[in-house]
């Protein structure tokens, strides 16, 4: 169901990624699923073909394009894989928005323009061990220190954290703020300072080619004109990026429920048992129907939303609902799949298997499915 601001230029971008895409992705997505990790030429070459951050001035090195670029970008990279969209997702329209949004000149240049060829790889550093959605309780501090800050503490979960060449990092300038989110700032710190280390790639249940990882901070000496924007106004910085970050990833599950969909509904009509093929079946034809109207609310809800984001509508109640519905909803699709396909569901040769390990911690990530419901119900009461 396609939105109605998409254009014909939209559709030329959209077959030309997806051409590329077949060429150098859908190939290999199954050996990087094997390496855990994703190559780092698919993104040198989705650079070189001016996929990464469209959005970005042309100063830069982008084409001064709308998020609904990134949207096609999205959808096109979700179908490969979550692995893949996951890391490429987070880079254009998660982090580098932050160094766009609240950079000077000087570091635009310096991080935008390699982030636009896909020289440079991005991540946020936010969670850490033991702090999860309370990013107001954060232990990695920043002291400043003449011209510099001397960064010290972990975090866990990263994504892209092993092969980011920078990364921004949620610390605290002033631990003793009262309340404490008003201490919170951004550093971007870069590959090969002193004392910045990596710990373990982690080994997760889905999205094996999707590089998650540790981050140990030990005094590292970190050049004051890398803090973007002002001093304690990070957590401000981090609320007012949210709206598009959960979009994107109620944007990536949509895209994930409906692909299982379409493998079912293939598998289905293929597959036979009892003498006859197992879409034949009421109960398949009535989970089917469930499904189909399920997604294809939660496709009519994205495009409205995606388009309000377009026109600058303030939407953090709307994309909260979004992401939650939509990602709860991608679970129950991926567990009635998997029981469509019956045995060979459970087989790793079919795409179904990798798809439904993949979902669950879209409920999880970038603000669990109760953290949404929490900042619903605010939205509502207050």
């Amino acid at each position: 169901m396609s939105a109605s601001f998409l254009t014909e230029d939209h559709e030329m971008f959209r077959m030309s990624l997806r051409k590329m895409l077949e060429k150098h992705a859908y190939p290999y997505y199954k050996k990087w699923e094997n390496d855990r990790q994703i190559s780092r030429d698919i993104w040198l070459k989705l650079g070189e073909s001016g996929f990464l951050l469209s959005w970005v001035d042309e100063k830069y090195g982008g084409l001064g394009l709308d998020f609904s670029y990134s949207m096609v970008l999205i959808e096109e990279l979700e179908k490969v894989g979550a692995g893949l969209a996951s890391g490429i997702c987070l880079h254009c329209d998660i982090v580098t928005p932050y160094i766009n949004a609240y950079g000077t000149e000087a570091p635009k240049k310096k991080w935008l323009s390699k982030s636009v060829t896909g020289d440079f790889i991005s991540a946020v550093a936010m969670t850490e061990p033991g702090v999860g959605s309370d990013l107001a309780s954060v232990k990695t501090t920043a002291k400043r220190e003449d011209d510099y800050y001397i960064l010290n503490g972990e975090k866990t979960f990263i994504t892209n954290g092993h092969h980011a060449d920078y990364v921004i990092v949620v610390c605290k300038t002033d631990p003793q703020a009262v309340p404490a989110h008003r201490g919170i700032s951004l550093l971007v710190i870069e590959d090969g300072m002193e004392g910045f280390s990596r710990g373990a790639q982690l080994n997760k249940i889905g999205m094996h080619s999707g590089d998650t990882g540790e981050l140990i901070f030990e005094d590292v000496k970190v050049p004051a004109e890398n803090l973007l924007g002002e001093e304690g106004k990070g957590f401000y910085y981090l609320m007012d990026q949210l709206q598009q970050e959960r979009l994107v990833v109620a944007l990536q599950v949509q895209v994930e429920a409906e692909v299982m969909l379409k493998l079912t509904v293939d598998y289905v009509k293929e597959r036979k048992a009892f003498g006859s093929r197992i879409a034949d079946f009421q109960n398949t034809q009535f989970k089917i129907a469930e499904m189909a109207t399920e997604i294809d609310l939660g496709r009519n809800y994205i495009n409205t939303l995606t388009e309000k984001h377009l026109q600058g509508e303030e939407i953090v109640k709307e994309v909260s609902m979004a992401k939650w519905w939509i990602s709860e909803m991608a679970k129950r699709v991926a567990a009635e799949c998997m029981q469509l396909h019956g045995g060979y569901g459970y087989m790793e040769e079919y795409e179904i298997a990798r798809r439904y390990r993949d979902i669950p911690v879209t409920s999880i990530y970038a603000g669990t499915t109760e953290i949404m419901k929490n900042i619903i119900a605010k939205k509502i009461l207050n």
